[in-house]
């Protein structure tokens, strides 16, 4: 009996050291750390599907039936319908005149002539060719300059609408006091209009999103994206050429190569 009695009194210790410890396994500074970890995540997740959803909803499905005039047009550059559009618009007396931006180096007044015959003289007389704009926060930086240049202070934007909320907010944050109106172009290649049934539209929608919700986040700590490092991080690289204007373009490597030319004397 006494034998019993003191394993009894021996095994109790043991039994009351477990109950008090097995609070503190249930609070353990790791396990809600890593709780409140994974709840910051569903969250943060569910944030990002909501702004999503309401990026894909708002983009436009249709182009505007009227566009109200503005002083100038700028549209940039990705296809050749975003152009043509433009071109469109600058013959309809929708801005005075239009500036091209992100043009490929190799292509000319010539090459885009042939592609709107119709507005050859248009092409000739009211449109400039920005050479130096390497992405969307190019485009801001070189339209500004081109804004300044002549005096505008209202711009009619062109690009497609997929892309119009980006380039509306690099827009905005390059010339805040520039009123900017939009013309987005809707083509057969990205249906918006479904944004949720295709997987092609999801594979477009979704890289775009993470794009704007960078351009959102830059704009609110940076003053100017000419003289931003995170725009090189964002982008890759520098937004603009470091070549000056008057180096690039079809007729810059056209007088090269004329400057080049070996003379031979007769």
């Amino acid at each position: 009996m006494t034998g019993s009695r003191n394993a009894h009194l021996a095994m109790a210790p043991s039994e009351t050291t477990a109950r008090r410890t097995e609070p503190a396994v249930r609070t353990s500074p790791l396990r809600l750390l890593a709780l409140a970890a994974v709840a910051l995540a569903c969250v943060g997740t569910l944030l990002l599907a909501l702004g999503y959803i309401r990026f894909a909803a708002a983009i436009d499905a249709r182009e505007p039936a009227s566009t109200p005039r503005t002083d100038a047009i700028v549209v940039v550059t990705g296809g050749a319908q975003r152009i043509g559009d433009a071109i469109g618009l600058l013959g309809a007396d929708r801005g005075a005149r239009l500036l091209i931006s992100g043009v490929n180096e190799r292509t000319g007044r010539e090459e885009l002539a042939k592609l709107n015959p119709a507005a050859r003289d248009l092409l000739a007389c009211c449109v400039d060719l920005d050479y130096r704009a390497r992405n969307t926060i190019g485009n801001a930086i070189e339209a500004r300059r081109w804004v300044r240049q002549h005096g505008f202070r209202s711009l009619l934007v062109v690009t497609s609408n997929y892309h119009m909320p980006r380039t509306l907010a690099e827009f905005a944050h390059a010339m805040p006091k520039i009123s900017l109106v939009v013309h987005p172009v809707v083509t057969d290649h990205v249906d918006t209009a479904g944004w949720w049934s295709h997987w092609g539209t999801v594979k477009v929608l979704v890289p775009e999103y993470v794009k704007y919700l960078a351009a959102r986040l830059r704009s609110l700590i940076e003053s100017d994206p000419e003289t931003s490092r995170l725009s090189v991080i964002v982008g890759g690289r520098k937004p603009v050429s470091a070549k000056p204007a008057e180096l690039l373009g079809p007729a810059a490597e056209k007088r090269s190569r004329l400057i080049d030319r070996p003379h031979h004397e007769g």
